[in-house]
């Protein structure tokens, strides 16, 4: 039985069509869709509503909740994933969707298929691409000390030497083991979240599939990259990254916590040196060669500057990182 969530942040719209397309994949499996909005205080919820009222959606195992707190990413997704099935019973597997994804033929099927055959895999993502057909770089490897080096430096001789320790994995040609996956397309096995834990809603935004599938890894379960599994992705439509002009506060918030949760303080310190290392590299490059900035504006500054204040400042009781208030979910079936 398959539970797939599907997310939306002010994207009403876009979100009943990924839903659409979902649910038409999910024909023939054992499975419900329960769509989440995330607080977006935008009419999203009526739209929502009224939207799922369509003749498509007549019959369909789909339902609409609200939270009425936005807690990020991780935390919307746990929403729905405590709601689990119509029944009050655990499915078999979740199956998390962005709101600007569109499943194509058999993806969701693969996954599972994937799943049901390689039992030491505990997550399964697919092959993202734009909708021109663009292949999305969506695997990678944890992020180390070593990585924030060659990431921030941009030196041919250093991602050489270092290239082991890269963190994107560029496009994989087949089905592989990889460290993580972007959660634009991931089937999860609900087994492996019972043992795990669901995502740390201490991160708002970006580093919780990460630190997700770490945390899976760590109790030994894999996490595949399924290639034949075809999913359209747009990009970037809730969070607005692609419009950015400074890094986002909760970025440096959420790059902190997963290196100080999974490795400690002094760990995090190192890598967040090794990262203004490269980038002075980088930055003095740049100034030889008369090449464009590739980071926002006084990243640098910004990333040095968070990080201090969070290494002197004394742990909270928790040992953790104090992420968002308490969520509540508001149960609304669209009927």
């Amino acid at each position: 039985r398959v539970l797939t969530i599907v997310l939306n942040y002010r994207t009403a719209e876009m979100t009943l069509r990924s839903v659409q397309a979902a649910w038409r994949e999910m024909a023939g499996l054992d499975g419900e869709i329960i769509v989440v909005d995330n607080d977006s205080q935008d009419g999203s919820f009526e739209t929502l509503q009224s939207g799922l009222r369509a003749p498509w959606a007549q019959g369909a195992p789909i339902r609409l909740v609200a939270s009425a707190v936005n807690g990020g990413f991780g935390a919307g997704n746990n929403v729905g994933i405590r709601a689990g099935l119509g029944d009050g019973s655990h499915p078999d597997y979740v199956y998390i969707l962005n709101s600007d994804a569109f499943p194509g033929p058999g993806a969701i099927r693969r996954l599972i298929d994937h799943l049901e055959t390689h039992p030491e895999a505990g997550f399964a993502g697919s092959y993202i691409h734009g909708p021109e057909g663009d292949a999305h770089v969506t695997a990678f490897r944890f992020p180390s000390i070593l990585s924030e080096l060659e990431g921030a430096a941009r030196l041919g001789p250093v991602s050489r030497l270092l290239e082991r320790h890269k963190v994107p994995l560029g496009v994989p040609d087949t089905t592989r083991r990889v460290d993580w996956l972007a959660g634009a397309s991931l089937l999860m096995r609900h087994d492996v979240l019972d043992r795990i834990g669901l995502f740390d809603e201490c991160f708002f935004l970006y580093f919780e599939e990460t630190d997700l599938c770490l945390r899976a890894a760590r109790a030994g379960f894999q996490t595949h990259y399924v290639r034949d599994s075809h999913v359209a992705h747009i990009g970037s439509v809730s969070t607005g990254m692609k419009t950015w002009t400074r890094m986002p506060g909760y970025w440096f918030d959420s790059r902190w916590h997963y290196f100080s949760k999974n490795h400690g303080r002094g760990y995090a310190a190192l890598a967040t040196l090794a990262h203004l290392g490269g980038g002075l590299l980088w930055r003095v490059r740049r100034l030889v060669q008369q090449k464009p900035a590739a980071d926002p504006p006084k990243f640098l500054r910004s990333l040095l500057i968070h990080d201090l204040a969070f290494l002197l400042r004394r742990p909270a009781a928790t040992g953790k990182f104090q992420g968002p208030a308490a969520r509540t979910v508001i149960g609304a079936k669209a009927e």
